[in-house]
């Protein structure tokens, strides 16, 4: 699997190597605020997913009978989805402070993770943004071993 893994990885940054570096202060300033931007949107995503997981699976059988049995699927597995990327912050959170490969792997998988949920929802605006999160993540790379 962790050859699989690696192979994922590299295809995405082959692409995002061809864009221009950040500037070391940036990178390092980005560095330092991973690990708590990841405990924070972790917590928050948690908490969020779990409202939205719930508000969703209420209101699908309403969305259901209106037609929309595709978009209240999406919404209960993009809310799962959510859920997992937020525990995956979460856990992230201590490697990301001793900047480990593992720490960083779970933001890589995050943002895939994204793009799946925006693919589901068919929302390009956050694909997007899954996208241009791809290259901060592939810009702190370096710092973890």
């Amino acid at each position: 699997m962790a050859q699989k893994e690696n192979t994922v990885v590299v295809s995405v940054e082959n692409v995002y190597k061809k864009l221009p570096s950040l500037p070391k202060g940036v990178t390092d300033f980005i560095v330092a605020v991973t690990p708590w931007l990841a405990i924070i949107f972790g917590i928050l995503g948690v908490l969020g997913s779990l409202a939205a997981f719930g508000l969703s699976t209420v209101a699908s059988p309403f969305v259901a009978i209106g037609g929309g049995v595709g978009m209240a699927t999406s919404l209960i597995i993009a809310s799962i989805i959510g859920l997992i990327e937020s525990v995956m912050m979460i856990v992230a959170f201590p490697s990301l402070l001793k900047k480990k490969m593992f720490g960083w792997m779970l933001l890589f998988w995050v943002e895939v993770l994204a793009v799946v949920v925006g693919l589901i929802n068919l929302s390009l605006y956050s694909i997007i943004v899954a996208l241009i999160w791809f290259y901060f993540v592939f810009q702190i790379k370096s710092y973890y071993k």
